[in-house]
């Protein structure tokens, strides 16, 4: 009896002992939609992480350590770290989308048939103005899977303001991820900016030239460059659009003849 005694203790210190060291754990977030760039942090041990763009995430944790998951698209969730999760080192957490809804407008009056008595007897209520509601609704185009990203990284108001801080977009600042992505979609803009001008300037810039469909290219890739090259693009002035591309055009000229005498 006093044998199994000691076993029975020597197991149940070793249990909390292996509880007690932390580890790298593999998680893998779980939704509908994008889960990338999401913050993932051990508050038990203030460490944190960003997920990739698949969800995934590494992070170290032992059991009873307790994971907060936080991201503009999903609700704010905690997931507690148990001792078979240290064991296997891997977890899967699911995410619930953060949506805003609008209460339904009934309209409940009698009809008469007259427009303008209608109107006014009716409970109908007018379309929600954004800014009404001190709100800056967006009304431009639809934003790109890379414009979104930087959104949800760097959007919500200051970092910092009388009710507290905005951790999420303290942290994308100092992880340098907001950086990252505002040179991703600055590519993303020069690269539209240089199809469409290839694709409206080409014939033009191209009537008497004999230059080859790559170095047609690789021209356009030369004035992207530039960088006055988004300005122009964002300016909608055709004239000066094409006296920039007809200067650029002497100068790539005159680089591929030093390079060909070199």
């Amino acid at each position: 009896m006093k044998k199994i005694r000691i076993i029975t203790f020597f197991t149940i210190i070793l249990s909390l002992s292996l509880q007690a060291q932390s580890k790298e754990l593999q998680g893998q977030l779980i939704a509908n939609d994008d889960v990338d760039g999401l913050h993932i942090q051990n508050k038990s041990q203030a460490k944190y992480t960003i997920s990739k763009s698949d969800g995934s995430f590494i992070i170290e944790a032992k059991a009873t350590d307790t994971l907060v998951i936080s991201g503009v698209r999903y609700k704010k969730q905690e997931y507690i770290i148990t001792a078979a999760i240290v064991e296997q080192g891997m977890c899967n957490i699911y995410l619930t989308e953060n949506v805003s809804e609008l209460k339904e407008v009934v309209v409940g009056k009698i009809l008469t048939g007259s427009l303008e008595s209608d109107v006014e007897n009716s409970d109908a209520k007018t379309e929600i103005n954004f800014y009404d509601l001190g709100i800056p609704g967006y009304k431009g185009k639809p934003l790109t899977q890379n414009e979104r990203k930087l959104h949800d990284a760097d959007g919500g108001g200051p970092i910092y303001t009388g009710l507290g801080v905005n951790v999420h977009k303290l942290l994308n600042r100092v992880s340098g991820r907001t950086k990252k992505l505002k040179n991703i979609v600055e590519l993303d803009n020069r690269d539209a900016c240089s199809k469409r001008l290839q694709r409206d300037y080409e014939s033009i810039l191209f009537e008497k030239d004999t230059l080859t469909e790559n170095l047609r290219i690789e021209y356009f890739l030369y004035c992207q460059e530039d960088e006055e090259f988004l300005n122009l693009c964002n300016a909608n002035n055709e004239l000066k659009l094409l006296e920039f591309l007809q200067i650029k055009l002497v100068a790539y000229r005159e680089n591929r003849k030093s390079v060909t005498q070199d």
